[in-house]
């Protein structure tokens, strides 16, 4: 009776240990087979839950060891289009439609938790000794901390394997246990054939922006030795094009607008002044005023009381050259789109719209509560009296 007392106790004691032992090498396969890993691309889906809305992205990462990224982001709503990219010489977000790119002296994206980016992951579970990891439906559920000094709210993330080690999706909790990010993975390639040509500012910019920008730049050409006449007829066929795009699809290609059956160019006015939903305590609006620029109205809004800052709102317009605006800072997502982040200030574009708030007074966490509460939920606003 002893003798098989002391078999159960055995056969209980590795059936233990060697759960434990296999769920701990379900967690160190994963940590290696990134670190080994030279070059990927991966394609997916990321969602970004607000208060009463959730913006939704297409994703595409290409990484090569040991710096090489480039993330390309399409919002779905609005078919945004924006990517960073991070090469030798610095990092960019580069959005073409604009034809403009922001370029940061910025250490990402080794400085926070990244759910899109395979080395951050790994890097968060290596870093947090607690981590852990169970068996969930078939699939491997890793739970580590995070490490997102711009938004100190986001706690924990858990990162769902396969059973041949592949990651699946990612998710960002609060400290509420509330989602606030899930990143979903459609495909994934360890051994992409990418080099440092392909993480190049020049070639990707001429690639990305060389339709976009093919008809304004034939156009300047032709206005050097084409008649009025000429010019009339070009622009007539631009409009028609327009018009197709406007009845077929219901929408204006960008940098134009829908006036019932026709499509125009945008210009510079600003229709309505967009107010921030949320202000900190004992702030108020105490001054407003409205500039012409070379580019259409320009509004600045001064708030004052214990919290001072400036809101600056402006038309975005497309550049005929290629413009690099210098950042001290770094890349961060605000609310539907790719913003820049500064030590006392955030830059983002949103529906045509260029924001620019600053304000010493203000902690990173009360420029990015005031910057997504601009238009939110798509609420309207109405101009200055």
């Amino acid at each position: 009776m002893k003798k098989l007392l002391v078999v159960l106790l055995l056969i209980a004691s590795c059936v233990t240990g060697c759960g434990k032992k296999g769920t701990e090498n379900i967690k160190k396969d994963f940590v290696s087979k990134v670190n080994e890993t030279k070059s990927y691309t991966l394609k997916g889906n990321m969602e970004i839950y607000a208060e009463e809305e959730t913006f939704t992205y297409s994703l595409e990462v290409d990484f090569l060891k040991d710096y090489f990224y480039k993330v390309k982001m399409v919002n779905q709503t609005n078919n945004h289009e924006q990517i960073i990219l991070r090469n030798k010489d610095a990092v960019y977000v580069i959005t073409p439609s604009l034809n403009k790119s922001f370029k940061f002296q910025s250490e990402w994206p080794d400085n926070s938790s990244q759910s899109y980016l395979l080395k951050a992951i790994v890097t968060d579970i290596t870093n947090d000794q607690n981590s852990s990891v169970e068996e969930v439906d078939g699939n491997y559920v890793i739970k580590s901390s995070v490490n997102y000094p711009n938004n100190p709210e986001l706690k924990y993330q858990k990162i769902t394997l396969d059973k041949e080690n592949n990651i699946k999706k990612t998710e960002i909790f609060d400290e509420k246990d509330k989602l606030k990010m899930k990143a979903t993975f459609t495909s994934i390639d360890y051994k992409a054939s990418l080099k440092e040509d392909d993480f190049k500012l020049e070639d990707y910019i001429k690639e990305e922006t060389k339709t976009e920008n093919k008809n304004s730049t034939n156009k300047k050409e032709e206005n050097k030795t084409d008649t009025k006449k000429e010019e009339t007829t070009d622009q007539s066929k631009k409009e028609t094009t327009d018009n197709e795009d406007c009845e077929a699809k219901g929408t204006c290609k960008e940098n134009t607008k829908c006036e019932g059956d026709n499509c125009s160019k945008k210009t510079g006015s600003l229709d309505n002044i967009l107010y921030p939903l949320y202000i900190p305590s004992n702030t108020y609006l105490s001054k407003s005023d409205k500039v012409n620029t070379d580019v259409g109205e320009r509004v600045i809004l001064t708030f004052g009381g214990d919290k001072n800052f400036v809101l600056v709102e402006e038309k975005a317009s497309v550049s005929d050259e290629f413009e690099i605006i210098p950042v001290y800072g770094d890349p961060l997502i605000v609310s539907d789109t790719i913003g820049a982040l500064g030590s006392n200030s955030l830059s983002w574009t949103k529906n045509n719209i260029n924001y620019y708030l600053a304000g010493t007074d203000l902690s990173t966490k009360e420029l990015l509560t005031i910057g997504e509460s601009i238009g939110y939920n798509n609420q309207s606003v109405s101009k200055e009296k």
